[in-house]
């Protein structure tokens, strides 16, 4: 277990020094707040069916921080560890190998949460930022959500071997599903043949 915890304070703070998964996690979901609460405030209006844009937003940039971490983080972190030959390094020590992939989901999963706390928090301080539903209910999808997006990263991890490779797979999935998922911009905005292509 002190192995364990070790290897979590390592891999956190590895992490940390990510510039673009920091940015997209903390900064970047913070930022369009900031821009669009400033645009449209957050008044209920019927185009976001009686809810202020910033009720909307703060859920949708959640999926954000949960999409950079899950197909961004984790598996071009894994893909580097064993390129690099540390998975196998890691096989000469005592240190399990589930530990290294448990260690992983903790620190991406722990600035998910993070990363949504802090976006909660600037939406409720400057924009009033008003939560309607169930807290037990979100907490039970948020694990799902997160760990379902996860389990893409790990896909990606275990069958690509070369970091520029799962790097490339990352974006091609990340971005189409930044843009067209509804999480950036709303879908209702969308024209028809976009809102296909969304669906796609």
């Amino acid at each position: 277990m002190k192995s364990f915890l070790k290897l979590l304070k390592v891999d956190f703070k590895l992490l940390m020094r990510e510039f673009i998964v920091v940015f997209f996690s903390i900064v970047f979901p913070v930022f369009m707040i900031l821009i669009f609460g400033g645009v449209y405030g957050n008044k209920p209006t019927p185009f976001f069916g009686g809810y202020g844009s910033i009720d909307v937003m703060v859920p949708s940039y959640l999926g954000v921080i949960i999409a950079v971490n899950g197909i961004m983080s984790l598996p071009l972190t894994l893909v580097e560890y064993r390129d690099k030959k540390i998975l196998k390094r890691y096989m000469a020590t005592p240190l399990k190998s589930i530990y290294v992939i448990l260690s992983q989901l903790i620190v991406n999963y722990v600035l998910t949460l993070f990363g949504f706390i802090i976006l909660a928090i600037f939406g409720k301080i400057i924009f009033n930022l008003k939560f309607y539903g169930n807290i037990y209910l979100f907490s039970i999808i948020f694990v799902i959500s997160t760990l379902s997006i996860f389990s893409i990263g790990f896909l990606i991890a275990s069958i690509i071997k070369e970091p520029r490779t799962a790097s490339t797979i990352a974006y091609i999935i990340y971005f189409p599903m930044l843009f067209l998922s509804g999480a950036t911009m709303p879908l209702e905005s969308m024209p028809k043949f976009m809102l296909t292509i969304s669906k796609l």
